[in-house]
């Protein structure tokens, strides 16, 4: 029997992942409605748009393809953003588990940014991929152009592997139908206990929400 991509409740101390479902539609309405100025190269559905942002990524976790999250702030219940898995990737010799995942779909409403959400947001999906599925390896891509994702990335302890040419579309302002370069990033099995003992110290770092 192949794998299931499906994500659990994941809980940390500022910020609770749920699977998505339609109860999160007004929080994430909400929460992509703030100042979207951070979005220029990040595709985050509008308000009008959020009920059928949660059918398609719903279509897609039936199908298999992504285990789909709402990002709850802890100190508030408020939904700020939302993330997944996705692109599972079995074993090549067919063994049993998962080889690799990527993590994307990741946005956060602006008042959410810089808090630490983020942070302890991979690092839960992080330590659940590694300790729980066992994978090798766990993929971010970025559009190549954004500056600020591929430094959150790097500050996450992942490495940059290079740039994957005309490799996604493009949601930059005025380039529809257009191909992006994404810039692609990784941590492997063997890097991840550094890279978890390096997510720990700054999220001790991070002040409280209230």
């Amino acid at each position: 029997m192949g794998f299931a991509l499906e994500g659990p409740l994941l809980e940390g101390a500022l910020v609770r992942l749920e699977p998505l479902d339609h109860r999160h539609a007004a929080g994430l309405a909400a929460a992509a409605e703030e100042d979207r100025s951070s979005y220029g190269y990040t595709w985050v559905p509008r308000a009008a748009e959020i009920e059928d942002y949660i059918d398609g990524q719903l279509a897609r976790a039936a199908a298999g393809t992504v285990a789909p999250y709402a990002q709850v702030d802890r100190a508030t219940g408020r939904v700020v953003g939302a993330t997944g898995y996705l692109d599972a990737r079995p074993w090549p010799t067919g063994g049993a588990g998962l080889c690799a995942v990527e993590i994307g779909y990741t946005w956060l409403a602006a008042s959410a940014q810089g808090t630490g959400v983020n942070t302890e947001a991979k690092y839960l999906l992080f330590r659940h991929a590694f300790e729980n599925w066992g994978v090798a390896r766990l993929d971010l891509k970025t559009d190549a152009r954004n500056d600020r994702s591929r430094a959150a990335m790097e500050r996450l302890g992942a490495r940059f592997e290079g740039v994957l040419r005309n490799w996604a579309r493009s949601w930059a302002p005025g380039e529809d139908g257009l191909l992006r370069d994404s810039a692609i990033f990784s941590v492997t099995a063997q890097e991840w206990p550094q890279c978890r003992a390096g997510l720990e110290r700054r999220l001790a770092r991070t002040p409280a929400r209230s």
